[in-house]
């Protein structure tokens, strides 16, 4: 029997999701497309309906794509550890929603036995709770992107990587990072690993305009980072091979590109490096 395809947006409209979120599936590598038509139109098959499923119910839990790239592929003693680390992270949310909620009760009792003068409230438990989430909503961003199991293992990996000197710059150059530069280097990282494998399955030569004009924006959004610190080149260079080096249920994140993309990409970088005479 002839397995049943469907175009993107009859696959979309079966699963009440958008065409937008099954592309952007697709280029982070969560949910690739069962096969292609001779026209280049990605196909979708009945299998792949459970796969979003997933990938749609972890999203709800409030995983990072990271998450749920790493919970798919690693299965379900991943997935449960995972959870923990989830559900702690929420109950410690818990508890802070309570301590607010409790300092807004006991304003309440203070306003309804009318003391203070003129019935006016304690503000020092109040100024001392926005303070507290003040500092949270400051790095709570950030929690939206990592959980604190990858947090860790990256503080653990930059230490190892990095000099103290240089640790401390990296320390006073975030300080004005936010969610929106985040968002920004995520959008631009996903569309240049898209293109990286799009150009390496196609058996591209690194050294072809196209392949050198990804190397270009590739170096670019590195230096957009690094901002030319040859001490912070020097140790990202590090934290990425140490980062290669471990098994891939202990990295922070998954690896976005299998082998041969990452090969395609070296081997462009060295070419246009070696072509601005930087090699």
């Amino acid at each position: 029997m002839e397995r049943r395809t469907y175009r993107i947006g009859q696959f979309a409209r079966k699963a009440s999701v958008s065409v937008r979120t099954l592309r952007f599936y697709d280029q982070v590598g969560l949910l690739v497309p069962t096969t292609y038509s001779e026209a280049g139109y990605r196909l979708y098959a009945d299998q792949d309906f459970p796969r979003l499923q997933q990938i749609l119910g972890l999203k709800y839990l409030g995983f990072s794509l990271e998450e749920i790239q790493r919970c798919l592929q690693n299965g379900p003693t991943s997935f449960k550890e995972a959870l923990a680390i989830q559900k702690a992270m929420l109950l410690e949310r818990k508890a802070h929603l309570e301590t607010i909620i409790q300092t807004i009760e006991q304003t309440e009792a203070h306003f309804n036995s009318g003391s203070g003068v003129n019935n006016t409230p304690n503000w020092e438990p109040i100024i001392k709770i926005i303070e507290v989430i003040r500092m949270e909503e400051k790095n709570d961003w950030v929690k939206k992107y990592f959980n604190d199991e990858q947090l860790k293992k990256m503080q653990e990996l930059q230490e190892s990587s990095y000099t103290e000197e240089d640790r401390k710059k990296l320390a006073e150059w975030g300080k004005g990072w936010s969610e929106e530069n985040q968002r920004e280097a995520d959008r631009a990282w996903s569309e240049l690993y898209a293109e990286a494998k799009r150009l390496a399955d196609a058996g591209s030569d690194p050294g072809e305009p196209e392949a050198q004009a990804l190397a270009a924006r590739w170096m670019n959004q590195v230096s957009a980072f690094t901002r030319g610190d040859a001490g912070i080149n020097a140790g990202l260079q590090k934290f990425w091979e140490k980062m290669g080096e471990m098994p891939a249920n202990q990295a922070p994140f998954p690896k976005v590109l299998d082998d041969k993309q990452q090969a395609f990409v070296d081997r462009a970088m060295a070419i246009y490096n070696q072509r601005q005479g930087k090699a």
